[in-house]
């Protein structure tokens, strides 16, 4: 299956956002206090989701479970223009009474339909094993299907997905640093100190 280098460049800062929340100075895992404060200010962060999407996204961390398989495998495949609606998308999830509280507060701006779509192929990759290595492109996989397709004759044909990272060097690792650069100066701009 391929990611769309959206999704792929987003995982990434999303991944970078979350170890950021984890540890405080001492070394604690605070990551469930500061997750915690920052969906109380869901209000607020909603005016940064086309702008940061990663920032605002981690808000639903671990708020989904994944019952759908094929529905978020095909979510992946999207690039940034086309979005399939989130109501689609209701077969590949159920969302945990607080994380449902606080889609309903987004849905209710504009773009929060397709922040959430964004959030749960987010979150979806999130739960995924990673391996370090390229991204395949949907011609790398063309080609690699018509020579497995003789040394995968004995399995029992289910794939599973594995996230390859990219080094941020590629085409489109500079998008993801610029959103990532946006976001902070932004947040720099509404009065928060600067991220390291």
């Amino acid at each position: 299956m391929s990611i769309s280098p959206y999704f792929l460049d987003l995982r990434s800062a999303y991944q970078s956002e979350v170890d950021d929340l984890r540890f405080d100075s001492e070394g604690r895992d605070v990551l469930q206090q500061r997750l915690a404060g920052k969906r109380q200010e869901i209000g607020f962060l909603v005016q940064m989701m086309d702008i940061s999407p990663e920032m605002v996204a981690v808000v639903f961390h671990r708020g989904f479970d994944f019952t759908g398989r094929a529905v978020m495998e095909h979510l992946l495949t999207h690039d940034e223009d086309v979005f399939p609606a989130w109501s689609s998308l209701a077969g590949g999830f159920e969302l945990a009474p607080w994380a449902q509280d606080l889609a309903d507060i987004v849905l209710e701006s504009p773009g929060g339909d397709k922040f959430l779509a964004v959030t749960a192929g987010l979150e979806y990759m999130a739960s995924l094993p990673v391996a370090a290595g390229v991204i395949i492109s949907d011609e790398d996989e063309d080609e690699d299907e018509d020579e497995d397709e003789d040394e995968d004759s004995d399995q029992d044909g289910a794939d599973d997905l594995v996230i390859l990272e990219d080094d941020g060097e590629g085409e489109d690792g500079g998008d993801a640093r610029t959103r990532q650069e946006a976001g902070a100066d932004w947040l720099v701009q509404q009065g928060f100190d600067h991220k390291d």
